[in-house]
């Protein structure tokens, strides 16, 4: 891989896009080209590498690199049935199919041992025919190219289902939060934002909180940001409220989440006072979903599970009480009254309502049969696979895509972002009536398509989102 210290080489799978003008220098940052490549923690020019394709270091076990899915291979099929259901044209779907831009870095960290560390971090923007790439960033072991590219081509869709003015992205690093300190997060973090820097930007690239990652991580990006650009918090969302993050977005996938299971609940008949749910997973969205199930919406939730194993009881589990389990012991295992289960056993529950909040690929081909809801929310991305996705089907089990069923999280993304734009606040209540607006008329927006071309749920998104970004890529004359 060619190494290059002055300009970063972007390799580009679409020739057809025209080069972008170059952004105009903040005044204070007359020598911002001079330091660029410039590691942020020691200060040494570092050689940055681009790939389109996943390099040996992301995988030294080849065999079972071959046997894992492949999350990208999904989203294409997906999007290939809806192109085919609108007769869209090859050139046209394979433009707006297709990566713009694909960027691998890695990063020399200083661990607080005063050792440096390598890690490989990665950005894919998928497209921006209807505004500024939009995705977050993860922080997990199990990153890697094929996974970012699904999430970005994901977000690309999801933002179009919910009619938002953005395109897709996602970022991520290869890396377990878990063995290191703040300070070599922090560190890697201001790393990663300086060689990303200059693809990102408020009407270029808007990174945003993911998996692993926080107010906090959104906070050390915009100020690195900030350093090369002077004071830009729109370069990011989901920051803390007193850095011009939003009131609201903390609990938006979550609500979102909510939002979809009520609107769902009322097309299929399901009474949310009677029925149970399980939520596969109690971070973010899981647990802020959780709440507003039982406090806002009466709804019982029978099991709960974290990384360490989940917990179930029949007569509902009180969300106040598995918080205070997971502060005072660091999981939700051992609540007083439940019955102890694995991550597996809770997506085999026999229950209404089925919410996977977790990683992706958990409904498989393997399980998806021992599967008893009557309904699945996908609150996580990607947590269903193809092959599952098929059994559902034949068993006429209701799937409520993530492409629409979390899209709550990038849609008060955008409310901050605009309230950065404009230098305004907004009330908590306009959120959160904002946000119901657009998740309910996306859900019918959603349904209509489906029944009108006599697909479930998923392709009926796919068949909105495809739509919305072809007629913008049409109109733009990309």
């Amino acid at each position: 891989m060619a190494k290059k210290t002055k300009k970063r080489a972007v390799k580009k799978t679409k020739q057809r896009l025209p080069q972008k003008s170059k952004p105009k220098q903040h005044p204070k940052q007359k020598n911002r080209n001079l330091t660029r490549n410039r590691s942020a923690s020691t200060g040494k020019k570092i050689p940055v590498s681009v790939t389109t394709s996943v390099c040996s270091a992301d995988s030294s076990d080849q065999s079972a690199k071959l046997l894992k899915h492949n999350p990208y291979h999904d989203v294409l099929r997906n999007f290939e049935i809806a192109a085919k259901k609108i007769n869209l044209s090859d050139e046209l779907s394979l433009l707006i199919k297709t990566p713009d831009r694909e960027l691998r870095v890695e990063l020399p960290v200083l661990m607080d041992d005063g050792k440096l560390h390598s890690v490989i971090g990665y950005r894919v923007q998928h497209n921006n025919a209807r505004g500024p790439y939009k995705g977050g960033i993860r922080y997990h072991q199990d990153v890697d190219l094929d996974e970012v590219r699904a999430l970005a081509s994901l977000m690309t869709w999801k933002t179009a289902v919910v009619d938002i003015p953005f395109g897709g992205a996602k970022g991520g690093i290869t890396i377990d939060p878990t063995k290191h300190s703040v300070a070599e997060m922090e560190r890697m973090t201001r790393e990663f934002t300086a060689r990303i820097d200059n693809i990102i930007g408020p009407l270029e690239d808007i990174p945003a909180p993911d998996v692993n990652t926080n107010a906090q991580t959104m906070s050390w990006m915009m100020d690195e940001y900030s350093k090369r650009h002077g004071y830009s918090p729109a370069v990011v969302t989901g920051k803390p409220v007193e850095l011009g993050g939003s009131l609201g977005r903390d609990e938006a996938t979550g609500r979102g989440v909510c939002i979809a299971l009520r609107e769902a609940a009322r097309t299929y008949k399901l009474d949310l006072k009677k029925i149970t749910v399980a939520i596969q997973g109690f971070g973010n969205v899981g647990s802020h979903t959780a709440r507003i199930l039982e406090q806002e919406m009466g709804v019982k939730v029978v099991a709960l599970s974290d990384v360490k194993g989940g917990i179930y009881n029949p007569r509902g589990i009180k969300y106040a009480d598995a918080l205070a389990q997971l502060k005072n012991s660091g999981s939700v295992v051992g609540l007083k009254g439940c019955v102890k289960i694995t991550n597996e056993e809770l997506l085999e529950l026999k229950c209404d309502v089925l919410i996977p909040a977790a990683l992706g690929n958990q409904l498989r081909a393997d399980n998806a049969n021992n599967v008893k809801a009557k309904m699945i929310i996908e609150a996580a991305n990607g947590p269903t696979t193809v092959e599952a996705d098929e059994i559902f089907a034949s068993k006429q089990i209701p799937v409520i895509p993530d492409i629409f069923a979390n899209a709550g999280g990038v849609t008060v993304s955008y409310f901050e972002w605009a309230q950065n734009m404009q230098q305004f606040k907004w009330e908590y209540q306009r959120v959160v009536s904002e946000l119901e607006k657009i998740m309910t008329h996306s859900y019918h927006a959603v349904l209509h398509t489906a029944e009108k071309y006599k697909v479930p749920m998923r392709i009926g998104a796919f068949i909105l989102a495809v739509e919305r970004v072809a007629k913008a890529a049409k109109l733009r004359g990309i």
